[in-house]
């Protein structure tokens, strides 16, 4: 074994082959893959090998579109067969729920360029003329007809054979035993045949990733969770067919049917009863290692596979596998840097590693080598789980996204187990006042004060947050915004330090700043409210999911030395409560004696206040663009806090407002939120060339000011005002596609119906008339040159 390398992959899966081959690709040739026994003898040789451009949201959906045409092509490249049948794919829909979901899909396929169509029953029958559509009552389906399947084994042997190619290593039946990093920063990675020293290492190590990152401190929360499919005897029909049948799938089966060979291969989720192995870690001689069939759990599933597609019952079944797969508590992959560690990198939870593979290693390949991926990774960051995410967690929580892999994905559904993580000092008052809540970095946050039913379109949620709208805009809203990060920043070295890896500059004593945090690609790493408290201290706030990640990029990975800086993470400490509306400087006033008059306590400013006894630091700011107070306090005081203010708001009509009310008010406003402020996008696509100080040096700054948008944030206002749109969906001019909207909703102060979104530069000019694919429907949209409310700031500076 060679002694050093620049990186080493650590896993032989389609993920590990996946970042091994597009490092090589992409000139890092000089890297090392490690698996313990044979290439795919994890997960990978038993998956069912399905890609699908069926996927909703942008950055999942493309890692889908890239893995479906580098299998077309990788044969070609490397000669190693992978078996693509570009058979397509369906998913049929029984209730007017369903039909909605599945336009919603359509809608997010179309924005990213791919082709997908509703058909109806007869088409169905016509695709699949197994499945009895009358019987299943079928009132349409999604086809995307560039779909397929793989051979799973032939896929990773192709990108490995494609890595060797340039110049890549493979090590099998090589077992990695230990792993340190050295005093210089390096990683020395110890295997039974020898030891090897690499800049980077990659754990891809499939069923052994929790393992396998414990040599490093890490506690990874993946669970291994079994997953049946079965393959019947030959099925005489198939012979009779002049095409391959689509990939189909259906709930009501809760699973998946493909032709194999001649044969009928069927993927089942049995979740009434979902099973877990190797809580205490995968054996290490662990290979090509399948379990017993569960068929109590399973038969029921196949029963109603059968009632769909009766050809199927008499038909005898040859085969069953149960083997394991990889879940995270979200059911998303865990892709790119560690917690806590530089150039420790994980490609690792993937539930659909052959559909995942080839776009997660590209992305983490960009990552490692250009300082940020083409997509916006936020969904699949490691650092998204925080420290509480223990095994109890990791299991129960992946236990729950097994019984939801063919569920219908709500827009409000929110997750039931292990909920309470982190509560604020209010929680229980805005429980007592009906809030509904939702997660967020592990707290939670009041969405609304109502029950939020579940759909696709409008629901009785919608006059509640108007009310809460309308107390904003009009009387004094309060609000429990305790879900975001919060580090104390202090030292002589603090205000340097902080202007050479922030975009803007730092504020004067008193005064606040809205920063961008870019990285060395010149796109956006973070985005953070910093309060000046002193000469040489700083309050840094970002959002609550951002913990962890936005504390390693400045911490260790932004190249900025700490000269003279201590930085201490106060999130759990802090709670912060937002007060807002006209009356709200009365209602801060009445439980206070310090001045927080109009010139005592500015817009942007920041001031030190005593309110009913409790300290509190006092921002001015507003997300709602009304005359705002963010009040930050010790949270174990925030319950006095909120009684006291609601107390004082009582003559003036106060209401308590969530995170729905939130976005509707800022997008009034046209105020970016996270879904535009990712490591997709640049200052110049979110058109926030006011936050960066270009007379200063800062991380990401060459890069910012090379980069050349290739899309830009627009606001539209659709014309139908019924209609809403629920982000990702499709925007045409003419006919041919120009963007997707990231954030939409109704504008209740406006009587608009409102959607932020990225479009091409033709399109996105003031009064431009669009289209917007909406739950199968092209509605009409047009262009808005301001925002809608007040777009002088008017009302949040008196």
């Amino acid at each position: 074994m060679q002694s050093h390398t620049r990186v080493v992959v650590i896993g032989g899966g389609n993920m590990g082959a996946g970042v091994l081959y597009h490092l090589a690709h992409m000139g890092w040739t000089d890297c090392v893959l490690i698996e313990k026994a044979e290439l795919t003898s994890g997960a990978t040789w038993h998956a069912a090998g399905l890609v699908s451009r069926m996927v909703g949201g942008q950055a999942l959906g493309a890692m889908h579109d890239y893995a479906v045409d580098l299998y077309k092509r990788v044969e070609a490249e490397t000669e190693v067969g992978v078996s693509w049948h570009n058979c397509g794919s369906l998913r049929v829909a029984t209730s007017p729920d369903h039909m909605d979901w599945i336009n919603h899909i359509r809608d997010a396929v179309l924005a990213r360029g791919q082709e997908a169509e509703i058909i109806d029953a007869a088409e169905v029958a016509r695709l699949n003329p197994l499945y009895d559509v009358e019987k299943a009552d079928v009132l349409g389906a999604i086809y995307t007809p560039d779909d397929g399947h793989v051979d799973p084994s032939g896929t990773c042997q192709a990108m490995a054979k494609g890595s060797r190619q340039l110049g890549a290593k493979v090590i099998r039946n090589c077992r990695v035993t230990d792993t340190r990093q050295l005093p210089s920063g390096a990683w020395e990675v110890v295997t039974d045949q020898g030891t090897i020293v690499a800049e980077h290492v990659v754990n891809a190590a499939g069923y052994h990733a929790r393992q396998v990152g414990a040599m490093v401190g890490l506690d990874l929360p993946i669970t291994t969770m079994l997953h049946h499919y079965v393959v019947t005897d030959a099925v005489p029909e198939f012979d009779q067919m002049q095409h391959e049948i689509p990939v189909t799938r259906d709930d009501y089966f809760c699973g998946y049917i493909r032709r194999e060979q001649g044969s009928a291969l069927i993927g089942l989720y049995d979740k009434q009863d979902p099973q877990s192995v190797w809580l205490d870690g995968c054996p290490w001689d662990s290979a090509n290692e399948l379990f017993e069939p569960n068929w109590d759990g399973i038969t029921p599933w196949l029963e109603n596979c059968f009632e769909r597609m009766p050809a199927l019952m008499n038909r005898g079944i040859k085969r069953v596998v149960n083997g394991g797969i990889t879940y995270t508590p979200d059911g998303a992959m865990m892709l790119g840097p560690a917690p806590g560690l530089r150039n420790y990198w994980l490609a690792c939870g993937a539930t659909v590693g052959i559909a995942w593979g080839p776009g997660a290693g590209r992305a983490l390949a960009q990552w490692m080598i250009e300082g940020s991926a083409d997509i916006s990774t936020r969904a699949f960051d490691p650092r998204r789980f925080g420290t509480w995410a223990d095994a109890d967690y990791a299991k129960t929580r992946a236990t729950e996204d097994y019984t939801l892999r063919q569920a219908m994905p709500f827009p409000q559904h929110q997750r039931d187990s292990f909920r309470g993580i982190k509560t604020s000092g209010a929680h229980d008052r805005t429980a007592a006042l009906g809030a509904t809540f939702e997660e967020a970095g592990g707290w939670e946050r009041p969405r609304l004060y109502a029950p939020d039913p579940l759909g696709w379109r409008r629901t009785s949620a919608f006059d509640q947050v108007a009310a809460e709208c309308q107390a904003v805009r009009q009387r004094v809203g309060l609000s429990d915004l305790s879900a975001f990060a919060k580090f104390r920043i202090d030292g002589p070295g603090a205000e340097d330090w902080l202007n050479a890896i922030c975009a803007n500059r730092m504020p004067r004593v008193g005064r606040t700043c809205l920063t961008l945090l870019l990285n060395r690609k010149g796109t956006i790493e973070g985005e953070a409210t910093i309060a000046r408290t002193g000469a040489e201290s700083f309050y840094f706030v970002t959002g609550a999911p951002s913990e962890r990640r936005v504390w390693d990029w400045m911490t260790l990975h932004c190249g900025v030395p700490m000269t003279d800086v201590a930085m201490t993470n106060a999130t759990d400490e802090i709670g912060i409560l937002g007060l807002a509306g006209p009356k709200s400087r009365d209602a801060l006033a009445a439980f206070t004696n310090d001045d927080v008059s109009n010139d005592a306590l500015r817009w942007l400013a920041c001031k030190d206040l005593v309110v009913a006894d409790v300290p509190v630091l006092a921002l001015r700011l507003s997300f709602s663009g009304e005359l705002a107070y963010e009040l930050h306090a010790p949270n174990d005081q925030l319950g006095v806090l909120w009684d006291r203010l609601w107390d004082a708001g009582q003559p003036h009509g106060i209401a308590p407002f969530g995170t729905k009310a939130l976005d509707s008010l800022r997008i009034e406003k046209f105020y970016r939120g996270g879904h535009e402020l990712a490591n997709d996008a640049c200052h110049k696509d979110v058109a926030q060339e006011r936050f960066a100080a270009t007379d200063k040096d800062f991380v990401g700054r060459d890069a910012m000011l090379a980069r050349r948008p290739r899309s830009r944030i627009a606001l539209l206002a659709l014309e139908d005002e019924e209609t809403e749109a629920l982000t990702g969906e499709a925007v045409f001019k003419d006919g041919r596609m120009v963007g997707s909207i990231t954030s939409a909703a109704y504008g209740h102060t406006v009587g608009q119906s409102l959607a932020i979104g990225f479009l091409s530069e033709e399109a996105r000019q003031p009064d431009t008339v669009l289209d917007v694919s909406i739950l199968g429907q092209r509605v009409r949209a047009k262009v808005l040159p301001n925002a809608p409310w007040d777009p002088e700031n008017e009302r949040l500076k008196v």
